[in-house]
């Protein structure tokens, strides 16, 4: 974004991918997913998803210091309450320490459990999409649904593959079985339609609306195949289950309030190069008289222009 808004301010246009700054961003950026997807590897899926929360305070904050906006209130109040739901999360999390290999996710996926489960999930998944397609409905619940079903099968296939390198890394060798190569296709398929159906939320629906509800989406469906798929809550204490979705709740409000009210940001594109216009500056934008018959045009001629006339 801060790459983006100093190019704007450029009098020579100049692609966002030669900026030194937006590399710098994306460089981070891949390096903050890759932790993303080690952390499936360590921890379980009901913890690791409602983290993703941590990225919504983030931005908030930084966006004060890199961007210099103003810090609101609500910014305030939905950071303590995501971060009261964080702590809860944290403390109360399933701890189920096992070795996923690669025997297990076959077992796991041959399950009755998580059968029933994927065939009622490819039932609404194929209801979704006709109403999408056949029907043209293309509300944002309808398409978020789209993207949190896939999504309870990337984050299957993300920490499946993730647990079998890292037991391999330390001597136990995975990746020579099947499952493996078949969970990696499973990821990199349900990543590519996710992004399908994400830009068009983002394209027809303003990003304070589409983030806060693509969170809760997420981060939902993620914790029912956790629970499914690898049964991370099947020892949990009822306290202990109340407690952690206390806390999911909690950091649910506080992305919404940091998110509400919001408003969407564009770029100022001049109508017209003002570079050379006397008194105009590059983003200054020259509006059409809706009186007139011109359009486009100064509405007060230069007097040189006049006299030549």
């Amino acid at each position: 974004k801060c790459s983006h808004l100093r190019l704007a301010c450029r009098k020579e246009p100049k692609p966002y991918y030669t900026s030194k700054l937006w590399w710098c961003g994306i460089t981070l950026l891949g390096l903050g997913e890759v932790g993303n997807f080690i952390a499936y590897g360590f921890a379980p899926i009901a913890l690791v998803a409602p983290l993703g929360c941590v990225s919504v305070i983030g931005s908030a904050f930084i966006s004060v210091l890199f961007l210099k906006k103003t810090m609101r209130a609500a910014d305030i109040l939905g950071g303590t309450l995501t971060v009261t739901g964080t702590y809860l999360l944290v403390t109360f999390a399933p701890n189920v320490p096992q070795e996923l290999t690669a025997r297990r996710v076959q077992n796991y996926l041959v399950s009755w459990p998580f059968l029933v489960y994927l065939i009622l999930e490819i039932i609404t998944f194929c209801i979704l999409l006709y109403f999408y397609k056949q029907k043209a409905v293309k509300h944002i619940v309808v398409l978020l649904m789209m993207v949190a079903l896939l999504a309870s099968l990337t984050v299957i296939a993300v920490k499946a593959v993730a647990s079998m390198i890292t037991l391999s890394a330390k001597g136990k060798m995975q990746l020579t079985y099947p499952v493996f190569y078949i969970m990696i296709v499973l990821m990199a398929t349900s990543c590519a339609f996710q992004v399908k159906f994400l830009n068009q939320a983002m394209h027809l629906y303003e990003a304070t609306a589409v983030v806060p509800i693509n969170f809760v989406f997420f981060t939902t469906s993620a914790i029912i195949s956790g629970v499914i798929f690898y049964q991370e809550f099947q020892s949990a204490a009822l306290l202990s289950v109340f407690m952690f979705l206390f806390g999911c709740l909690l950091s649910f409000l506080g992305v919404f309030v940091i998110a509400r009210n919001k408003r969407e940001e564009h770029l100022q594109i001049p109508f017209i190069d003002c570079g050379l216009i006397p008194g105009k500056k590059l983003t200054g934008k020259i509006q059409p008289d809706s009186r007139s018959s011109r359009y486009g045009t100064l509405n007060n001629e230069d007097d040189s222009v006049k006299s030549q006339s």
